[in-house]
């Protein structure tokens, strides 16, 4: 007998020795019913956004519709939402009411010195923070954070003397008294809005995003500091310029109670204040001041829909990076 045992096939003979077996028949899944709840909670959601955009649109239509009725069918009860008579007259006659050509002019003037002087200035503290090193630099940061916890109408009365104490300026001597300061200028209605917390908030978390490598090759082809932050890194930052200027435009554009507090001339009123005078104590000019607040709403929205795009760009940057 021989001593050799016989040895066994390699697996790869028998697998090819193997007959071949038709592939078992796959039974078709059934959608899953995943694929079916982002479909659902998009019509969902669809459904709240057109809700909520109707919720947001009436009262600009009211107001358009309001703006061509007549008195008799402003105040007539019940209510209607389409005029009987189309009254286009009411934009004229409200025109012709008050000066409203200085008011626009005023609170255009206004509103553009804020906006450039928060962005100029917004920027360069931004750009500081969040570039440049020096001590203290975080210390001076939080204080800023705290500066937009302040409710804005607990710094009217301050900022208000500050104003009439001015040294100086409207008859006062250098301890700020004996006269009426910054009260009844320019400077009053433009300075204490030039400048925002938060906008130096925004451009910092704008500026952090950028890649160091920028200012680095900068800074070795000689290029200086104020350079390198108005030619390399500020025009990177759109989205942010956009959007603090749009939110000062409209905050100026919009301001009631500062411009009444500082000024009385009757040439330094912005249109915020001429639409106060179809309000009286008695009666309320319905139709003119409905046809003034859409004329005084046509330059935000104009403005808005140029810088759409960027202003959305702004906003969810922040959001994301904040």
């Amino acid at each position: 007998m021989s001593s050799q045992t016989a040895t066994p096939p390699p697996k790869d003979a028998l697998q090819r020795s193997a007959p071949l077996r038709p592939p078992a028949s796959r039974k078709p899944r059934a959608a899953a019913p995943s694929s079916r709840r982002p479909r659902a909670g998009r019509v969902v959601l669809y459904v709240a956004l057109t809700a909520g955009a109707i919720f947001m649109v009436l009262p600009f239509v009211w107001m358009l519709l309001t703006s061509v009725k007549t008195p008799q069918e402003i105040a007539s009860f019940p209510p209607t939402w389409i005029p009987r008579e189309w009254r286009f007259g009411n934009y004229v006659d409200a025109m012709r009411a008050a000066p409203f050509g200085y008011y626009f002019r005023n609170s255009l003037f206004i509103a553009l010195g804020q906006t450039t002087g928060t962005v100029v200035f917004g920027a360069m503290t931004g750009y500081a923070l969040a570039r440049m090193r020096f001590r203290g630099r975080e210390v001076v940061f939080l204080l800023f954070i705290s500066m937009m916890m302040v409710p804005t109408y607990v710094k009217v009365l301050p900022q208000f003397l500050m104003m009439k104490m001015m040294p100086f300026f409207g008859g006062n001597d250098w301890l700020g008294q004996g006269g009426t300061g910054w009260l009844d200028t320019w400077y009053a209605l433009i300075v204490p809005g030039a400048i925002s917390p938060f906008a130096i908030f925004l451009f910092r978390q704008f500026y952090l995003t950028l890649p160091k490598d920028l200012e680095e090759a900068a800074r070795i082809d000689g290029m200086s500091e104020f350079g390198i932050f108005a030619r390399i890194m500020t025009p990177l930052i759109k989205p942010a310029i956009a959007t603090v200027a749009l939110l000062q435009f409209q905050n100026s554009w919009n301001n009631f109670l500062w411009p009444l507090l500082v000024t009385t001339r009757q040439d330094l009123r912005v249109i915020q204040l001429g639409l106060a005078v179809f309000q009286q104590s008695e009666t309320t000019a319905w139709a003119f001041l409905m046809a003034g607040t859409t004329l005084a709403t046509i330059p935000m929205v104009l403005l808005f829909l140029v810088a759409q795009r960027y202003f959305v760009q702004g906003l969810s940057g922040v959001a994301v990076k904040g």
